[in-house]
Formats: C-alpha cells, structure tokens, sequence
C-alpha cells in the first residue's frame, strides 16, 4: 500500500446528510483502520453525530461550510452558485491532493458537472461516464455508462471499455477483465454503426482486456463477461428495468410465501436460504457509482442510502485509489487513442 488513505466525504449530500454519512464512515473504517476522512459540511450538525463515534472521531477533520447543493438544483446552478458547498470542498480535496477520493451522496447532475469543471476529464475523454456493479449468477459485473452519456460514438464506446476494466482491476483484481459490447445480437453484422465500429477497434488492437464482442442483454445475468460497455441511454433503461424486474420477482415470492398454511411452513424451513438471497440481492451491496474518465475519484452514493450503503459506497472509492487507477488507466487510453489515430481497422476490415 502506498501510505494512508484520505477520503473527503460530502457530509450534507443525500436524503439524510451526516444522520447516514457519519455512521457509514463509521463502519468503512471498521473494515479500513488505515482510512482517514474529511467531513466537509455544517459542523454544528455534523459533530452530534460524530461524537457517538470516538473511534471515527479521531481521524476525521471537519470542513466546515453552512453551503449545500440541494437534491433539486440543476446543474447549471450548481455550477454557478456552489463554490464552498460541501459537496464542491469534497471534490476540491481530490484536486489539491487532500484526498485520495470524493464521496457523495448529493445531486448526480451537481455532482457530474462540479467534477467534471474541478477535476477536469482526462486527456481523450470528452465527458466522464457512470457506472455500476451488477449481480450475475456468477459474480458482479461492471456496467457503463448508465446514464451519464445519451449517445456515444465508436470511439467513447471503446474508451469505455477501457475505464470499466479499470473499474474491474480494481474491485475485482483481475488482471484482464473479459469486455463485451451490448448490442441486439451476437452476430457482427447487427447493431448500429457505432457499436460495430467500437467492435473492430476493440478486437484487433491490443489491450490489456480479454475482448469477448457482443452480448445481449439477458446475457448481462449469466456473467459471462466482467464488463458490459453500452451507451448511457439504454444502460439506464437496462439498470432501471433490472430494477422493476427484482422488486416484482420479490413481491411474486413474498406473495407465494404468504398465500397458505403450508407455504408458511415452507418459507420458514426454508428461511436461511431465503437470507442467503436477500442478502445477495441487497442492493446496499453494490451501492457506490464512481465518475470514470476523470483526473481523480469521484463516487457517487445513492441519496437514499442507509450507512451500510453509504459505507460500500466508500469501500468502492477506497479499493479504486488503492488500485492507482488514474495513472493506469491514463497509458490504457493513450495507447488506445493512439492505435485509432493510426486509422485502424481498415475500412476493408469494418465491413
């Protein structure tokens, strides 16, 4: 490890603020005693909070500051009028090198626009992109972009196949995460023209990723790739029907498990399973979606997360900046930009 962890945390953002910020910091410490945290915030609300936490209390210093973005500004206020918010001093931490990381529950569209001018994108990347770990039948996923971009071209789709294996080196130590493109069908003739662009870049340059082509969308469960590269359009379209799709197999089960007697009977013999699932299914476990394609870490926690939430949101921070995935990734994307600049594949090639 390169030395102790600092992570700034935008104690206002989210639903609750410090109510949940705090004791997720709390219990990310208790799986990180080498962490030390900024408190960036109001600290007449903060300091109640932290004082049921001596432990915490000790490697935290508060940025005090009575500013906030609200959960309803635009972006284009927030870029204006947030200078000395909590959630622009956390932020502002990373650019000075306070801090290894930024973590926020606040306003994705503040939080996306107050990092992008902060931070800055790095060299190629024209906007940064959101994403998320997904649940396989295998193991998690990574899954970009989710929102951040409506449209991509070929070139931003092959850029972000190189931010979520970055992603995936990270959070799930492997070495060269297996990448697929989401696309209508496997066969290299289908999809739009940008995807199939993406496609020929990414399987004849050599990368440090295991290139698997394209996937569909029920394939993103099955877990046959670490990495599913998609444009932010249908990646939240994806991410929100995945969503409905759980809660509604969740309510179909607690209504098969209630609808008699016996079933009863069943669900309580069969309760420690059930837990199992739940606790798989838990979304607080995968909560923390980083900003990638930015000149530092920036992750964003879902506003209504509780602790635990708001603490694996944390870790996610944590095992990126222990990664170095800025330097990194920063030779990934120069050799990549490289290899496009030079023209390749040929046009022959693309057809």
């Amino acid at each position: 490890m390169a030395g102790l962890r600092t992570i700034s945390l935008d104690a206002m953002g989210g639903d609750r603020g410090p109510a949940v910020v705090v004791p997720g910091a709390a219990l990310a410490l208790e799986g990180h005693p080498d962490v030390k945290f900024l408190l960036a915030g109001d600290r007449t609300r903060i300091e109640p909070y932290l004082a049921e936490y001596p432990q915490l209390a000790e490697r935290s210093r508060i940025v005090h500051t009575e500013t906030a973005i609200g959960m309803q500004d635009k972006p284009s206020q927030a870029v204006r009028h947030g200078r000395g918010s909590s959630m622009w001093l956390a932020i502002e931490a990373v650019q000075k090198g306070e801090a290894d990381c930024a973590v926020s529950g606040g306003n994705t569209g503040a939080l996306m626009a107050i990092s992008k001018l902060i931070l800055k994108t790095m060299p190629g990347i024209e906007r940064p992109v959101i994403a998320g770990q997904w649940p396989t039948i295998r193991d998690n996923c990574i899954v970009l972009d989710l929102g951040a971009n409506i449209e991509a071209s070929a070139h931003q789709l092959a850029d972000f196949a190189l931010l979520g294996a970055a992603m995936a080196r990270a959070l799930f130590h492997i070495q060269r995460p297996r990448v697929g493109l989401l696309n209508i069908g496997v066969e290299e003739i289908k999809g739009v023209e940008e995807v199939k662009q993406a496609h020929a870049w990414l399987k004849e340059t050599d990368l440090p990723i295991d290139y698997r082509g394209f996937v569909e969308g029920d394939q993103i469960g099955q877990g046959i790739v670490d990495v599913v590269v998609v444009e932010g359009y249908a990646g939240n379209i994806a991410l929100k029907t995945a969503e409905g799709t759980a809660k509604q197999m969740a309510a179909y089960v607690r209504e098969a498990l209630t609808s008699s007697l016996a079933a009863k009977l069943g669900a309580l013999l069969a309760e420690r399973g059930l837990r199992a699932l739940r606790d798989r299914m838990d979304p607080r476990r995968f909560n923390g979606a980083p900003f990638l394609g930015l000149n530092g870490i920036v992750i964003k926690s879902h506003g209504g997360m509780d602790a635990l939430g708001f603490a694996s949101a944390i870790r996610v921070g944590y095992d990126m900046a222990e990664s170095d995935l800025v330097a990194h990734l920063a030779a990934d994307l120069e050799a990549l930009h490289g290899k496009i600049a030079q023209g390749k594949p040929t046009e022959a090639k693309q057809a």
